[in-house]
């Protein structure tokens, strides 16, 4: 189960990175971190940009409601994401019905 958690108007959220990825795609959960695949390579804080890029064009946020507390330079990152609950965060990384299996 994500380890989600509401405070002060949003959440928090433990992402695990894996850069290098043949597409963008969230991959499931690992330890209660969501696991993220981005084609973005870890370099100069491409990985990051591109994390939060994916994030927010899948829950339908703009890139500003989103702040790195953790992780800069690191696969394991904690973020922050602005003005959401966490009810409404785990429906949003749910796949699309077009990628859920029967």
């Amino acid at each position: 189960m994500l380890d989600i958690r509401e405070a002060n108007g949003g959440v928090t959220l433990r992402v695990r990175v894996q850069p290098r990825s043949p597409r963008d795609e969230v991959a499931g959960e690992r330890a209660g971190a969501l696991v993220v695949r981005l084609t973005a390579a870890p370099v100069g804080g491409k990985a990051n940009a591109a994390l939060v890029r994916f994030l927010a064009r899948r829950l339908g946020r703009p890139a500003s409601a989103f702040r790195l507390l953790r992780g800069q330079a690191s696969r394991d990152k904690v973020l922050r994401l602005e003005g959401v609950t966490a009810a409404a965060l785990r429906a949003g990384l749910e796949p699309p019905a077009s990628e859920a299996g029967p």
